[in-house]
């Protein structure tokens, strides 16, 4: 979003306090959010050539901010905070004050006035808007996705929010944290924080929607025999039944052992069996293979042949 006044008025440097009001007008007409209660995107339209009206419309703070002295946001050019969109306006010469209302914006019969009288309790003495929200990201690890976490999240020139990871959470949702944003502007509400997730990867897991898969090593002896082996998953170790003769990409199940789905139930997990032969040749594994008539008789390629 443009911080220049005169951009987001859409009027040049030199424009008279009329046509700055005039084109505030038309704005606000067009972005006013009960106008638009499908845009989601409406209210910060309007809060922002709102504020860039409130900077202009006073001669004292709009020469200041010509001189580089202010931002938009009213604050010292020197000391300009980024996270510090709106200041907290509480009285006459306070950023953003507007003393006068918004008296001037046509009779009684017009609807846009009629939606002011509505936000500011009929009075029209100030402008009330909910403060703006704040972004930033976080980097989760994939178990703490999986099984959700409490965490402290450190915000940019900000306080330190305690965070709720739910369980199941996904790469790339925003958790909403309702009234931890910038104030709001003359009495409004706060806006709210709004992270974006990011999960990073597991080292041996990953994540199918609600399916976890595991590609698991096991022994030559273990794929032809069978037995229990020791399978790790998202919330700790279980034992698997392995049936004897498995080969390498056989796919077993375990119910229940994916990601949790917030109703009471969890996906499953999905175990790709690996066969893994020694790191070094084993001489009485080599010479029973010599000796395995039926062994080299088989062929597991021959659907593959032409």
């Amino acid at each position: 979003m443009s911080r220049d006044p005169y951009e987001l008025l859409g009027v040049k440097r030199n424009a008279t306090q009329k046509e700055i009001q005039s084109a505030f007008r038309k704005l606000a007409k067009k972005l006013h959010p009960d106008l638009n209660p499908d845009d989601k995107n409406a209210d910060e339209k309007f809060k922002d050539i709102s504020a860039a009206y409130e900077l202009l419309s006073n001669e004292e703070k709009r020469a200041r901010f010509d001189r580089g002295e202010i931002d938009m946001t009213g604050d010292e050019q020197a000391s300009r905070n980024f996270y510090r969109d709106y200041a907290s306006a509480s009285g006459p010469g306070e950023p953003y004050h507007n003393g006068g209302g918004f008296a001037d914006f046509g009779d009684a019969e017009d609807i846009f006035a009629s939606f002011f009288s509505r936000r500011t309790g009929g009075g029209g003495s100030r402008f009330h808007a909910p403060g703006r929200d704040r972004h930033f990201s976080m980097d989760v690890d994939f178990l703490d996705a999986v099984n959700g976490t409490k965490t402290q999240a450190q915000l940019p020139n900000g306080p330190a929010l305690e965070v709720q990871i739910p369980p199941g959470i996904r790469d790339g949702q925003t958790l909403r944290l309702r009234g931890r944003g910038e104030p709001g502007f003359g009495g409004g509400p706060a806006g709210d924080v709004l992270i974006d997730i990011k999960v990073r990867p597991h080292r041996f897991f990953t994540r199918d929607r609600d399916a976890i898969r595991l590609e698991l090593p096991i022994t030559l002896r273990e794929a032809v025999l069978g037995g229990k082996v020791r399978v790790p998953t998202p919330s700790g170790p279980v034992d698997l039944a392995l049936p004897p003769n498995s080969s390498s990409g056989k796919i077993l199940r375990i119910k229940g052992k994916g990601v949790p789905r917030g109703y009471g139930s969890a996906g499953d997990m999905h175990v790709t069996l690996k066969i893994v032969l020694p790191d070094r040749p084993d001489e009485d594994l080599a010479n029973f293979m010599r000796s395995w008539a039926s062994g080299a008789a088989q062929n597991p390629r021959k659907s593959m042949e032409g």
